[in-house]
């Protein structure tokens, strides 16, 4: 038994006429009439009896039609569902967020996605160091990666997605607090709040290398793991924090933002990275949504 012979008999079924049935398939007549008895023979029933005037459907028949409409439409919907993966419009994608863009890149990616790809179920892994990413992606955890430069590893491929200036984080009623602009030398004898190093963390070795930029090394230097933590502990008053612009999307009261200053604009790019190993249309969709996410967001208020 072939799909075809069930396509055949569910026609004739539906139309309960030969001629009908045959010119909805496209085929002639006879071969049909073939087709159907040597199912029946098959299955060793009947399944229509025919008369010079109607074709009607047997009781097994009907009972047949049920499982064999069932059978034919499981085979189409698997059939859609793969064209669908295959063109990147379904399937299930992971991402991975370092802690600023979780709070305001990511929102905005994820609404965007619902409305351009419906079919696609997306998971999000937020709060991930740039290290724990690029684990993720070589191994197949996450599918594509929001993360800070560096990023240097042959197995994955990354492009640009927005640059973002770097603000410092105050408490309210700091000395710089009214301040247009703060630079790094100023926070000298200041604590920091640093995400946690070892290594681990971009925005950690930012810091440290403006720090020493300046002549001095931060002290303190209280280690958070979280976006979130970080700014809530510069609310209490804790220390000073340098982080991208995005982490002001946070909006944690207690905390006043000033562009970090400098002969020139001093920022830190977004990437987005995904593995090089193999083409996959549905990043490359993704790809497209966040690109235009990236365009059009527009810039937390940082007054």
């Amino acid at each position: 038994m072939e799909l075809r012979h069930l396509r055949y008999f569910r026609a004739v079924a539906e139309e309960l006429h030969f001629g009908r049935a045959a010119e909805r398939l496209h085929i002639a007549q006879p071969p049909l009439s073939q087709q159907i008895r040597a199912l029946e023979r098959e299955l060793g029933v009947s399944l229509l009896t025919r008369s010079t005037r109607k074709v009607e459907l047997t009781p097994a028949g009907a009972a047949y039609l049920d499982r064999a409409v069932a059978i034919l439409d499981a085979v189409d919907d698997a059939t859609g569902l793969a064209q669908r993966v295959a063109g990147g419009s379904a399937g299930r994608l992971v991402i991975g967020c370092v802690g600023s863009a979780t709070y305001s890149l990511l929102p905005a990616l994820v609404r965007a996605l619902r409305e351009a790809l419906p079919g696609v179920d997306v998971n999000v892994r937020g709060e991930m160091l740039a290290p724990a990413q690029i684990t993720a992606l070589v191994s197949g955890e996450i599918d594509l990666a929001l993360l800070r430069p560096p990023v240097q590893h042959p197995a994955v491929q990354v492009e640009t997605i927005r640059r973002d200036r770097l603000l410092v984080a105050l408490p309210d009623g700091h000395r710089l607090a009214a301040s247009t602009g703060v630079h790094i030398a100023e926070l000298r004898g200041e604590e920091f709040i640093v995400h946690a190093g070892h290594g681990h963390s971009v925005m950690n070795s930012v810091v440290t290398a403006l720090c020493a930029e300046a002549g001095f090394v931060p002290l303190g230097r209280h280690e958070v793991e979280e976006t979130s933590t970080l700014v809530t502990l510069v609310a209490a008053g804790l220390g000073v924090a340098v982080v991208p612009e995005p982490t002001a999307a946070l909006g944690v009261t207690g905390v006043r933002y000033r562009p970090l200053a400098g002969d020139r604009p001093v920022t830190v790019d977004l990437l987005a990275a995904h593995a090089a190993r193999a083409h996959s249309p549905l990043v490359e969709r993704v790809l497209e949504v966040l690109r235009g996410v990236a365009r059009t967001q527009q810039r937390p208020d940082i007054g």
